[in-house]
């Protein structure tokens, strides 16, 4: 657990207004998935549960829950348009495998029962360029000790990040945390997404450099606080 509340790791929750048809799913659609804390069983630590940090529009969300239809998922996001944005996804594809936490997922994670989670996606976070706001960066040595907690021995965490600076902080962390080994071989495994990837419509418009993605498993041991 986070000895004190963190600064949060998100910036601003809402941009335009929401055009009438999502704001009619923010209304009716969210409530029945909408995860609110405290919530006595979040996770099944018996079921196959992934969870996705930050899921901006929810393309990837959707396309991973389409495919994995065996798989419980739970997103987090706070952006409202990104809400509606997955929204709008699960109801144009009869998605009923995921849930979402609209609020700072490090308190969802603290929620979360031990070895409970199979995969973590935490793609394109905010980088927090500034450097006296690198403080607020969601990949921090405390939080990837709180998903070695919740995650299975042999789960899988997959990053990505188009900032060379984000990348080489997320690598400095995780190699130093006995809790994570880095399946890369060759520099092709960082420089090419994983399997089932899909492009989102922010790596298309908005990249700001050369993407980096990173896949670590959760190794087969106790866990190193």
């Amino acid at each position: 657990m986070f000895a004190e509340k963190p600064l949060r790791s998100f910036g601003r929750r809402k941009g335009r207004n929401l055009r009438p048809t999502k704001q009619g799913l923010f209304d009716t659609l969210l409530p029945s998935l909408q995860i609110s804390l405290p919530e006595s069983r979040i996770s099944n630590p018996e079921s196959r549960t992934w969870l996705e940090i930050g899921f901006g529009g929810g393309e990837h969300l959707a396309h991973m829950a389409s495919l994995h239809p065996e798989v419980q998922f739970i997103g987090c996001e706070p952006y409202v348009n990104g809400i509606a944005g997955l929204l709008a996804h699960i109801d144009k594809n009869k998605l009923s495998n995921i849930r979402i936490y609209s609020d700072d997922a490090r308190d969802l994670v603290a929620a979360l029962p031990d070895n409970s989670l199979e995969r973590v996606f935490i793609l394109y976070p905010d980088p927090w360029p500034k450097t006296r706001h690198h403080k607020r960066r969601i990949v921090s040595s405390e939080f990837l000790s709180e998903l070695a907690r919740v995650m299975k021995p042999g789960a899988e965490l997959r990053l990505a990040t188009d900032s060379a600076d984000y990348a080489t902080w997320m690598l400095e962390r995780l190699l130093a945390n006995k809790n994570f080994k880095w399946l890369a071989k060759t520099c092709d495994d960082w420089l090419n997404p994983p399997a089932e990837w899909i492009s989102t419509r922010y790596e298309q418009k908005a990249l700001a450099g050369i993407p980096t993605y990173l896949n670590f498993v959760r190794t087969i041991r106790k866990t190193v606080y």
